[in-house]
């Protein structure tokens, strides 16, 4: 917008310089040629070129030194729109961090790859009719070409990108060891699958079921062993997208449940999916977040997503419509309230309902019961369809409760009285068992729900007296109402009577102890081309097979037509049908697992984008490896336990990326990680010891009278708060930058107006990293005044020639003291990624140099330029260059600091009469008291205000002020 571009001072923010500037002032047309020569330069050398202890990547005469930092920034997607100033916000970040270690002598670690599968690429493939591979290439390159314009210090021989087929074929690998393992329970960790089969054939361990190994046929024990992998198939609860033909994750649902690429109805349904049995590590997920160096909140956000409680298993007798008795299993971490359960209710897609429905409505129910339909199986039907269709978040917030009663009735096994069993989508099947012994009087949605259908509701938590005796009482308080013939729990507080509760309902068979989570198992399947291709073939009997791992990795059919089948969006029953399914030749191969030649089926589905972000850390150690995916040798030294930090579960040094992964990206390579620790193939139990979310970049967005969102660039600001576009008037808000908002800045744009350095100093410059912050495009200015000065300190502008002083000019004492202090101030700022701040200390530094009017010393001059350098690296190199210096400061030195420099000679104390500060003296730093208040009381301007009068009162604040009463 207009406002956004300011001349300065120094030069016009544009491009083109003034026609009286100098010749050899610090434009962003210099700008631009300093940083393009010197990435040629960087990229030449191999400058950030990091050696590992073996392989390939070791460096000859390159030490591996003890001192090693390996830093992370979370994968980005590569979109065809490009980067825009918001993304290489945590980039830049981890690039200055990273800098500032190599200088003070770390070997780091600092790559960048693309996480490059996924639905976005393939719907964009199917629009444009051009294969995903051609524009997830090219939009990796663009990618690239805008990450190296700004300078980056990556390792560009580690990048991988997930759609590579030797990361694929690795991706696949760790999939089959998933595969081919169980999670044994009593060593609370993953073995062989292989181990288990011999444990069966042995007899030391029994078949669940208790059948004889030996006298059961291939298929079966292939059944037995399947029920136990850590990776299996089952019907689970999907979000299922006929419009794109697809199975969806959360993410990638809208809140209005719709679908967020193409905006398609999604249904909650059953389907038959690969699971990966992430619930058997809840335990070690949420004990381990103990042992790392995370943001609480996100540690926090983590142990809710698991939700571990403790509780009881309490099972309420039902007949179903063939008179047969069945159990419905309820989880409850309050089993003292089960006298007050007055009703079950079981999630619509509970797989009893269609058993325990009955035929006919009996005589006298309620017509708010039946949902206006004539019998249970339709209205058990209706009521499905009308569930699908809603969010997660719709049915748990909606308080507008509505349900439909099965016809069936339980018995509540404390009480021995029969209550109704409805079905109601406050109920979620992925939570507990997908049922619940409701208990109006003491739980709120409960209550709404009695309310609505004329439900009993028994109170059995004695409330305080003040509270009304007509509305749910959620707090804690004596049992009452609570005892049958055999236990009674009145009177008893809320632990004592669970306690009770639980040992009946053990000695009666009627429940147990539990311990629960809402974790459930991570579905694993997607209806779609674009993404790995699952290394399992299908025998005859439908028994299913890892392939070897010489045949990996397994690459995606060529495919004309990689389009889901057209289906009706509307229609929730549809089936999917995979485009794999349409590769004909590719479907079906012959091959030995050593039974000889036969003919197997692929499977047809593909693994979720998830899959290769769940372990690329591990691959940018070793990337070219082909015998592992990783060599263990370089795995320790890079993630490694630490011998001296007790309790250090290993892993990358610092990852950096947004708070929008706390849960599902972090949890799953979690659980990737510790499964391969388990099996041995990496030292480190935690893929991330350390995690650091920045902020977002946000920017003022503009909508018309229509509500649309229009070009923010082309926004005129008439007068304060008066904005226009195209000469009509248009509202202003405040956004997260993005295209959906209409106000996108690129780092193209700033590195053609400002150059690299400048945009990546505005950024750092902003604010605290974790914090978000506003993006002003005038407020770039105040970065290029900065490099502007530091390169006039050190060029003349008219000349081109070096200005600095002779080597062994001394510093002066009051420039030699604050350049300590500020080394001192910048390393520490630096180490905590506390760069604005540090970025402050270098202006006040290259201010008072500027003011004092003298040629700088080359101890100075040297000094600015290497503190600058993780900021601003271009300039850097160049000045340092032109400074005499034949290697590149990438790899230091850094300055010291001289610790004797740090304490002050002398200490300025304001003065202050009536509250106001009236003069200033400068005393010695170790003065006594005394001394102090005798020259304040002698300041000329004091005793001039004074006129002879005594004070009543004079007080030192040491090293502060003096404060004089009169």
């Amino acid at each position: 917008m207009s406002t956004d571009t300011a001349a300065t001072d120094d030069t016009s923010a544009a491009d083109v310089p003034r026609e009286d500037a100098p010749p050899f002032r610090y434009t962003a047309r210099l700008a631009g040629e300093i940083e393009a020569r010197w990435q040629d330069v960087w990229q030449q050398q191999g400058t950030f070129h990091t050696p590992n202890p073996v392989g390939e990547l070791s460096i000859p005469g390159r030490q591996v030194r003890p001192d090693k930092t390996f830093v992370m920034d979370m994968f980005p997607y590569p979109s065809g729109a490009g980067l825009h100033v918001g993304h290489p916000l945590g980039y830049i970040g981890t690039d200055v961090w990273g800098r500032f270690l190599r200088m003070t002598g770390h070997n780091v670690l600092h790559t960048i790859g693309f996480d490059s599968f996924g639905l976005p690429a393939e719907q964009y493939a199917i629009r444009t009719g051009t294969h995903p591979a051609v524009t997830t290439a090219q939009n990796i390159d663009r990618y690239r070409e805008q990450l190296r314009r700004l300078g980056f210090g990556h390792d560009d021989r580690r990048s991988i990108a997930t759609t590579d087929p030797a990361f694929v074929r690795w991706t696949q690998w760790i999939f089959t060891q998933l595969f081919e393992a169980f999670f044994d329970a009593g060593a609370n960790r993953a073995r062989p699958i292989a181990e288990l089969v011999r444990e069966f054939e042995s007899g030391s361990r029994s078949v669940p079921d208790g059948r004889d190994w030996s006298g059961m046929t291939r298929v079966e024990r292939a059944a037995v062993v399947d029920g136990h992998r850590l990776v299996y198939i089952a019907e689970a609860p999907v979000n299922w997208c006929p419009g794109l033909g697809t199975v969806l994750s959360n993410e990638e649902v809208t809140a209005d449940g719709r679908s967020a690429i193409g905006n398609f109805p999604v249904f909650k349904r059953s389907m038959r999916q690969w699971m990966m049995r992430i619930t058997a590590y809840a335990d070690r997920l949420i004990d381990d977040l103990d042992r790392l160096d995370w943001p609480e909140s996100i540690k926090s956000m983590q142990r809710n997503w698991i939700g571990r409680s403790h509780g009881a298993q309490v099972a309420f007798p039902v007949t179903d419509a063939s008179g047969r008795e069945r159990v419905i299993e309820v989880y409850t971490t309050r089993p003292d309230t089960l006298f007050g359960a007055t009703y079950m209710v079981l999630a619509p897609e509970h797989p009893l309902v269609d058993e325990i429905a009955a035929a006919q409505w009996a005589t006298g129910t309620d017509p708010r019961w039946t949902g206006g339909t004539a019998t249970p199986a339709e209205a058990i039907a209706a009521y499905r369809s009308a569930a699908s269709r809603k969010t997660e978040l719709d049915r748990q917030e909606n308080r507008e409760k509505t349900g439909v009663f099965t016809g069936a009735h339980a018995i509540n096994p404390v009480t021995g009285q029969q209550i109704p069993v409805f079905i109601a989508d406050y109920v979620l099947m992925g939570y507990g068992t997908g049922a619940i012994m409701a208990v109006p009087a003491h739980d709120g949605r409960d209550f709404e729900f009695a309310t609505a259908f004329a439900l009993p509701i028994v109170r059995t938590i004695q409330a305080p007296a003040d509270h009304p005796d007509d509305a749910v009482f959620v707090g804690e308080g004596p049992a009452i109402n609570s005892a049958n013939g055999e236990i009674s729990l009145n009177g008893l507080d809320v632990a004592a009577a669970k306690s009770a509760i639980a040992t009946w309902l053990q000695d009666k068979g009627f429940g147990r102890n539990q311990q629960q989570y809402k974790l459930r198992d991570w579905l694993f399947s997607r209806q779609r081309y674009w993404g790995e291709p699952f290394p399992i073939v299908y025998d005859a009997d439908g028994v299913a097979h890892s392939i070897p791992d010489d045949q990996l990795p397994l690459t995606l059919p060529e495919m004309e037509d990689f389009s889901p089948a057209k289906l009706d969006p509307d229609d929730p029953n549809t089936e999917p049908l995979p485009p794999l399914s349409k590769a004909t030749e590719w479907r079906t191969v012959t091959m030995d697992l050593g039974d000889g030649e036969q003919t197997y089926s692929r499977e047809l589905n593909v693994m979720p984008q998830w899959a290769g972000s769940c372990w690329y850390e591990l691959r940018y150690i070793d990337p070219t490896n082909t015998d592992s995916f990783c060599a263990p040798e370089n795995e320790r030294y890079w993630m490694g336990k630490d011998p001296d930090r007790p309790g250090d579960p290993g892993g990358v040094d610092l990852y950096v990326g947004g708070v929008e992964h706390a849960v599902l990206h972090l949890l799953y390579s979690r659980f990737w990680h510790k499964v391969l620790f388990d099996l041995g193939h990496v030292s480190s139990e935690e893929p991330f010891r350390r995690l650091f979310n920045q902020g977002y970049i946000q920017a003022y967005a503009y909508t018309d009278a229509r509500g649309v969102y229009v070009p923010a660039e082309e926004i005129v600001e008439e007068s304060p708060d008066v904005f226009t576009y195209r000469g009509e008037r248009v509202s202003r808000e405040y956004g997260k930058m993005g295209k959906s908002l209409n106000n996108v800045v690129t780092p193209d744009e700033m590195c053609d107006t400002y150059g690299a350095d400048v945009f990546r100093m505005y950024e750092m410059s902003m604010g605290p990293l974790d914090i978000s912050r506003p993006w002003q495009t005038r407020d770039v200015v105040g970065s290029q005044r900065y490099l502007q000065r530091l390169w006039r300190m050190i060029i003349d502008e008219q000349t081109g020639e070096l200005r600095v002083a002779e080597s062994d000019a001394p510093t002066d004492d009051e420039t030699k003291r604050l350049l300590h202090r500020t080394i001192d101030g910048v390393r520490t700022d630096y180490q905590a990624m506390g760069y604005n701040t540090a970025i402050a200390k270098l202006i006040v530094l290259a201010n008072h140099v500027t003011k004092s009017g003298t040629t700088p010393t080359r101890e100075v001059a040297e000094a600015l330029v290497l503190m600058t350098a993780p900021l601003a690296p271009h300039i850097a190199e160049e000045l340092w260059s032109r400074l005499g210096r034949s290697e590149s400061l990438a790899l230091g030195p850094f300055p010291e600091v001289d610790p004797s420099l740090l304490t002050e000679d002398t200490v300025e104390y304001p003065i202050q009469v009536k509250g106001k500060v009236r003069a200033k003296i400068q005393v010695a730093a170790d003065a006594a008291t005394a001394d102090v208040e005798a020259a304040a009381l002698a300041e000329p301007k004091i005793v001039e205000l004074l006129a002879g009068s005594t004070p009543k009162k004079v007080v030192v604040v040491p090293g502060r002020m003096v404060s004089i009463v009169i």
